[in-house]
């Protein structure tokens, strides 16, 4: 594909994600586009040590701490997977960045939320998705759609999560250039009709 493009989707826990990220995928793919997709936190062998560090430690990790373990992750996942599949023309697709550290640990967490984002733009020298789909949910409704155990994080407090979902709506707010909310509480198949009409604009405006 002749116009490389760098998407990620994100949102609570439970709001369809890894769901939405396959099937979009697919689509593109349909399409006759060459698609990336990956993970982050994780993404990499290194990555996957620093989610499991992360998410199942026994014990509370400071929240400075927890956010830079998460960034780098991120450098590494950039510098293996990202950046190449990018030179390479592709699209790349990536389930959460380099937002959900802002909002995880800094609307939600209490981190200076300017400061999560240059710490972040260093981690990755820059780059950051094109656009990023955010799937805004209840917290009922996310809570009900997870379906497995709760990690360390997702196990916070009620009030926690709603900072969260507050956190996500106000950097949409802030940034409607590159941040797009989807309402995911339809269907799988409507709200997948929605992220396509996101994207179709989105490749519309890059000429692809």
């Amino acid at each position: 594909m002749s116009h490389p493009a760098f998407i990620s989707l994100d949102g609570l826990d439970g709001a369809g994600k890894s769901t939405q990220c396959r099937l979009l995928a697919d689509w593109l793919r349909a399409k006759g586009h060459a698609v990336t997709t990956c993970i982050d936190p994780g993404g990499t062998p290194l990555g996957a040590q620093l989610r499991s560090l992360v998410l199942h430690h026994r014990s509370e990790i400071d929240r400075m701490c927890e956010a830079l373990l998460f960034m780098a992750s991120r450098a590494q996942l950039l510098a293996e997977v990202i950046r190449p599949a990018l030179a390479s023309g592709n699209i790349v697709l990536s389930d959460r960045f380099l937002l959900a550290n802002i909002v995880y640990q800094g609307h939600a967490g209490g981190l200076d939320v300017e400061r999560l984002w240059e710490v972040g733009r260093f981690a990755t020298g820059g780059l950051e998705p094109d656009l990023t789909i955010v799937l805004d949910l209840s917290l009922e409704q996310a809570a009900l759609r997870r379906g497995r155990a709760a990690d360390r994080i997702e196990k916070r407090d009620l009030e926690y999560h709603a900072r969260l979902r507050q956190g996500f709506l106000a950097e949409a707010r802030r940034r409607p250039e590159r941040i797009r909310v989807v309402d995911a509480a339809p269907s799988i198949e409507i709200v997948q009709q929605a992220i396509q009409g996101e994207i179709l604009s989105f490749l519309c405006r890059k000429g692809a």
